[in-house]
């Protein structure tokens, strides 16, 4: 995670109004663009901000302002907190797939099955975006049309990218692995 102020604009508003700190200091520090400091000062951006001083928030220190308005060339650099805050994180939306790629869905599937039986149905139904019963269809080859299902890379039909695909084949190897390792400490146990 960058390290910016809580509130950057405000704290960018405070800086242009209080300091004599240049717009290039300001913008690395609240991790805007020049310009938009720029804007700021001319009252173009952020005219209904109140300004938040960075000094109160403990954001910033005193002797570090000072330095920076001494130097130019001097980067600010955001004071240490003892709480870190998390990063926001966006909510997982059900896979939307285009109606010109749902019948690719079963090719996909059979080639998922096919070529990674390590993968949990959960986890496939992440990736393509389908329903445990297609899975289960496929796999039993009780689908009404598996006859004509020619097994297909999701990545080359476009339902997932090569990094979610990869990074879900090396999560359930690893716990693959996991398993026959505890597998193995438990009939070593039952010899012993």
């Amino acid at each position: 995670m960058a390290q910016t102020p809580l509130m950057p604009k405000a704290t960018a508003v405070w800086l242009v109004e209080n300091t004599a700190l240049t717009f290039d200091q300001i913008a690395e520090f609240c991790n805007l663009h020049p310009l938009e400091v720029k804007g700021i000062a001319d009252g173009d951006v952020a005219q209904g901000i109140r300004g938040m001083d960075p000094i109160m928030s403990g954001e910033l220190s005193r002797a570090e302002l000072e330095s920076a308005e001494a130097n130019n060339t001097h980067k600010l650099v955001l004071n240490k907190t003892s709480v870190d805050l998390p990063e926001v994180k966006s909510k997982k939306q059900k896979k939307y797939t285009p109606l010109s790629r749902r019948q690719d869905r079963p090719a996909a599937i059979a080639w998922l099955v096919r070529n990674h039986p390590e993968l949990k149905d959960s986890e496939v139904i992440k990736l393509v975006g389908t329903t445990k019963t297609t899975i289960e269809a496929i796999r039993n080859r009780t689908h009404w049309n598996i006859g004509s299902i020619q097994p297909q890379d999701p990545v080359v039909l476009g339902l997932c990218t090569q990094i979610e695909l990869d990074k879900l084949v090396l999560r359930a190897s690893k716990r693959l692995q996991r398993e026959q390792d505890k597998e193995v400490k438990t009939l070593q146990s039952i010899d012993i």
